[in-house]
């Protein structure tokens, strides 16, 4: 596939044309999902500067693809029939230069597509990630998963790690409170959002030595991060901070609790609005209401975690998304890829480092990401 020079990515000033790269094998529905997801994000851009790239196989997509003639206008199918299986191991991934999810983060790493999007496995899309774009900086590890995470304000927090680093030391946390601010700022449009370190209480002598030494440089002072100091678990749901941060193991049990709770309750409302016949008619009068209070904490509206720290746009979308979900993940994608992130990323670590000294004592412990995220 050819492009123009001005379908490049650029790192400072936003691109005239925006290419994504669709993994359109990966996750548990394949084509039917990520071509279906790739046309609703579509249909929500106005600024008409969108082209995809389907990597895949073509007897699959091609099908998908002829019943959506908007995407089709503005789409092109790189053919593979390899894909990654949703329980494949890291290591077989990385020897597989054939599938579908291979070719797509290459596109990024060749330039010609700006982001990638892939609800295929998690832990192969972290390694062939690292390897393919390699890090930000040498400072950097590993990436970290940032989640979308609505609250109680009607807005749209950001938590990470949620999933890449099961410890993280107080250097990490500076830098994912770094990442996590541009990351909200390029999705979520707030010029200076509130970060705040989660922890078990809110008192300076609360937590464990990493935590609080990163909230001692941070209370201090970090350009650029609008610190607000110690959050509690609840506090993700009030909205009481923009950007929550912490290490990969308290937040990936963290979402995978918030998950959980909000199905369960959801469950529990349909068996109560179902148990008797005036519970039915109260449902019936209010169903509109119910649908946008169902949507609001339906993890697909929050579906779309980038690896930060990456140099390139990755992002998983949940191995399970139907379209209106995965076409959600599709849009981070589209707003991180439109805007400056990656420069802004690049310039505060820099800034962060040279006044700081700060740089990662460990190597952070395998991914407790699920290669196959529900």
């Amino acid at each position: 596939m050819s492009h123009s020079e001005d379908t490049h990515p650029q790192s400072i000033s936003q691109p005239q044309t925006v290419v994504i790269a669709i993994d359109a094998m990966g996750g548990d529905h394949g084509p039917r999902v990520t071509v279906a997801g790739a046309a609703e994000a579509l249909s929500r851009d106005t600024s008409g500067r969108l082209r995809f790239v389907l990597h895949g196989d073509e007897a699959l997509i091609g099908p998908e693809l002829a019943k959506l003639p908007a995407l089709k206008a503005v789409a092109t199918i790189a053919h593979t029939d390899q894909f990654i299986a949703m329980d494949e191991k890291p290591a077989q991934a990385l020897r597989r230069k054939g599938t579908s999810l291979f070719a797509a983060i290459t596109s990024v790493k060749t330039r010609e597509a700006h982001a990638v999007v892939s609800a295929g496995n998690t832990g192969a899309l972290m390694a062939l990630s690292k390897m393919l774009l390699k890090m930000m900086t040498d400072d950097l590890e590993r990436p970290a998963i940032a989640c979308g995470w609505p609250n109680e304000k009607g807005g749209m927090g950001t938590v990470l790690d949620v999933g890449a680093n099961v410890t993280s030391d107080a250097n990490q946390l500076i830098e994912f409170a770094v990442m996590g601010t541009a990351f909200h700022r390029a999705v979520r449009g707030k010029d200076r959002p509130t970060v705040g370190l989660l922890n078990v209480g809110s008192e300076d002598v609360k937590g464990h030595e990493e935590v609080r030494e990163a909230h001692r440089i941070l209370r201090e002072g970090v350009d650029g991060i609008n610190y607000h100091g110690f959050v509690e678990g609840d506090d993700i749901g009030k909205g009481t901070v923009d950007v929550i941060v912490t290490d990969g193991f308290t937040g990936n049990i963290a979402l995978k609790t918030a998950e959980g709770t909000a199905k369960f309750v959801k469950n529990l409302f349909k068996g109560a609005l179902k148990s008797t016949p005036l519970a039915m008619a109260g449902a019936l009068l209010a169903s509109s209401a119910l649908k946008k209070m169902a949507r609001s904490v339906d993890p697909g509206a929050a579906n779309g975690g980038p690896l930060l720290g990456l140099n390139g746009i990755v992002v998983k979308s949940h191995g399970g998304a139907e379209a209106w979900a995965f076409s959600n993940a599709v849009s981070v994608a589209i707003s991180l890829a439109a805007s400056t992130y990656e420069h802004d990323i690049r310039q505060a670590l820099a800034q962060v480092n040279s006044a700081h000294g700060l740089k990662s004592d460990t190597v952070p412990a395998d991914s407790v990401a699920d290669e196959k995220v529900s």
